[in-house]
């Protein structure tokens, strides 16, 4: 502190930190003096974590202030233990504490109770945000649902809502995780899943509901359909969870592992059964110039793609694996050149699963309109092997075959409709892919689905409020729009904004 006379003859004393100046009279005592080193914007701590730099807000970089923001670093500390999944006894720990007394000597330490506050006064304000993102949301709302049980068999239920948020961008939140007790029955889930949409008031806005194929869960979208709002009477409400049904597809299909499979699976056992055998296993693919960072996989049961991924692995590994069995006398299960071939077959035919699992797994982009092409593929790609004269793909595909029939025995109506706005598609695709699946009653098959379109368009259409022309020709000529399925990209988003996201 610098001491000085002002023009009025007043003793005052200037920090020489922030140049603030205050009154430093032996009458006034050291108050001023100790008031303003709590403020103090340039007061600097003995830590050199205060000086790390940052960026402003117009992008320069300077110095973090100095001044300890004690409610922001108790939020902070909140999200930490929230994102983490830490205790909440974690800002007991000594060491911790003796952490935040370093970087701030005049911290105040809080209990677990006091964070625990902290993380239900975050959560109610987040709570809030959401509440207020999904009332601004211009249309329906999409929800996904899923059961699961804990290790002492505690169940819960997920709830998800996707939606088109007000500037077009594609919006994905959960809802809720909330404990169920039993009985997990359809109505016990439908009650549970009423009072849930009711709290955040959108049971009057659903569009769809996506579940696994649970027999409880077909019970319960029968009651919920007569609890919500729904767009023609529930008719696409319930849509059946498409990776869910790929999964038991294809488990169907690998009942039955071929030999070659079986002798892949103990090659994988045997290189990694030891230290020793992964060394020499890389000394292997070192000597016929592969790269060692990729490595061999393991597949487990309960997941068809990790046998995919284990086929595919092992033919990237081919020549090392020929090298081992020459130079390893242990090593016996190395498949012959025949095996080899058939496993070349076998991946190349699950890759196809394993991509369009891939596809209907996205979460950074909207899906349904991949469920059209997706399907059709599957469908086509199990007809043709079918006929194989390969006994085993030809038994795979039979069975698999079984399974698909039993769930997509018929396209989805409102995943049809999806593609059809697709500019890539369109409706020509439709057509095409009912000639090509249901050949004689393709006609009958593709009318009844036009009905549909045109009926599902004109409810939407005729509650859409509007004052402008183009809305009234649209509701008048909905099949000559959906026909010409936009002759212009603007005009398809304008089509489907009215389809999918109006109220």
């Amino acid at each position: 502190m610098i001491d000085e006379l002002d023009s009025l003859g007043t003793m005052q004393s200037k920090c020489m930190k922030c140049d603030a100046k205050y009154i430093a009279e032996s009458s006034h005592g050291t108050g001023n003096m100790l008031r303003h080193i709590r403020s103090c914007k340039g007061k600097v701590y003995r830590d050199i974590g205060q000086m790390i730099l940052q960026s402003n807000a117009s992008g320069a970089v300077e110095n973090r202030p100095s001044t300890f923001m004690f409610d922001e670093f108790r939020e902070i500390l909140a999200l930490a233990i929230a994102r983490h999944n830490l205790p909440l006894q974690f800002v007991e720990y000594e060491g911790i504490r003796a952490v935040f007394s370093y970087l701030c000597p005049e911290v105040k330490h809080v209990s677990r109770r006091t964070i625990k506050n902290d993380i239900m006064k975050i959560h109610a304000k987040e709570k809030t945000k959401l509440d207020e993102l999904l009332k601004r949301a211009p249309g329906r709302i999409a929800i996904t649902s899923d059961c699961w049980s804990s290790i002492t068999t505690d169940g819960y239920i997920s709830l998800t809502a996707h939606f088109i948020e007000k500037n077009w961008r594609l919006g994905k939140r959960v809802l809720a995780f909330s404990f169920i007790p039993p009985p997990h029955t359809g109505a016990a889930l439908a009650e549970k899943m009423t009072c849930l949409l009711k709290q955040w008031g959108i049971e009057k806005r659903i569009a769809s509901i996506t579940l696994d194929n649970a027999s409880s869960n077909d019970s319960m979208v029968e009651t919920l359909k007569y609890d919500l709002d729904l767009v023609s009477n529930g008719d696409y409400f319930h849509v059946r969870c498409c990776a869910h049904i790929l999964n038991l597809i294809v488990q169907e299909g690998l009942k039955e592992i071929d030999d070659a499979v079986l002798k892949v699976r103990e090659c994988v056992k045997y290189c990694k059964g030891s230290q020793g055998r992964k060394q020499k296993f890389l000394q292997c693919v070192q000597h016929v110039s592969l790269e060692s960072s990729r490595g061999l996989r393991q597949d487990v049961p309960t997941r068809w793609n990790s046998t995919y991924m284990m086929l595919d692995s092992a033919l990237f590994y081919k020549k090392a694996l020929l090298h081992m069995k020459a130079t390893d006398a242990n090593f016996v299960h190395c498949p012959n050149s025949d095996e080899w071939n058939r496993i070349e077959k076998i991946c190349k035919f699950l890759s196809v699963f394993h991509e369009v699992t891939l596809a209907f797994s996205g979460t950074k982009y909207p899906t349904s309109n991949l469920y059209f092409p997706n399907v059709l593929k599957v469908r086509l790609l199990l007809k043709e092997h079918m006929g194989s004269a390969d006994r085993f793909l030809k038994t795979m595909a039979t069975k698999m075959n079984e399974k698909f029939e039993k769930y997509w025995s018929d396209f989805s109506t409102i995943m049809a409709i999806a593609v059809v706005f697709d500019p890539r598609y369109k409706l020509q695709v439709v057509e095409w892919a009912y000639k090509k699946v249901y050949e004689q009653t393709a006609d009958f098959e593709l009318e009844l689905f036009k009905n549909k379109l045109f009926s599902l368009y004109n409810e939407y259409a005729s509650s859409t409020p509007t004052s402008t022309t183009k809305h009234d020709e649209n509701v008048r000529n909905a099949p000559a729009i959906v026909d010409q399925a936009s002759d212009s990209y603007m005009e398809v988003i304008y089509t489907l904004k009215v389809l999918f996201f109006s109220i």
